[in-house]
């Protein structure tokens, strides 16, 4: 299976659990490995035939923007399971994370690997 990499996508969003983090954006970064066959794209070179990674990331943005989640373990799991209801994905690896989050850490997150199976 071909793999589909997006890479740092650093946003502003509502997350955590203390009072400041509730009502403060702070960055999240987010990476992304989409498992897919891209043969009939890179056969046709046609978007129709392709996974649309354009249109994944403007769904992420959009989503995380829109929520306010407590925790990291929710909002990583909402974005696999978007991904793969929504763009028909068979597998996605997400991880979310809060670079401001620790004191003397460059960052702190969640990776999880699902499949279509775990959201139906």
């Amino acid at each position: 299976m071909d793999k589909i990499i997006i890479r740092d996508l650093l946003l502003r969003g509502i997350i955590g659990i203390n009072p400041d983090e509730r009502v403060k954006q702070q960055d999240i970064l987010i990476n992304m490995v989409i498992w897919a066959d891209i043969r009939k794209a890179a056969t046709s070179d046609a978007i129709e035939d392709a996974v649309d990674y354009k249109s994944i990331t403007k769904r992420v943005i959009q989503h995380v923007e829109a929520s306010s989640d407590f925790l990291v373990e929710r909002l990583v799991t909402d974005l696999a399971r978007l991904v793969i209801m929504e763009f028909g994905v068979e597998r996605v690896m997400v991880r979310v994370e809060k670079p401001t989050a620790l004191r003397f850490a460059e960052s702190v997150g969640i990776e999880i690997e699902r499949t279509r199976a775990d959201f139906e």
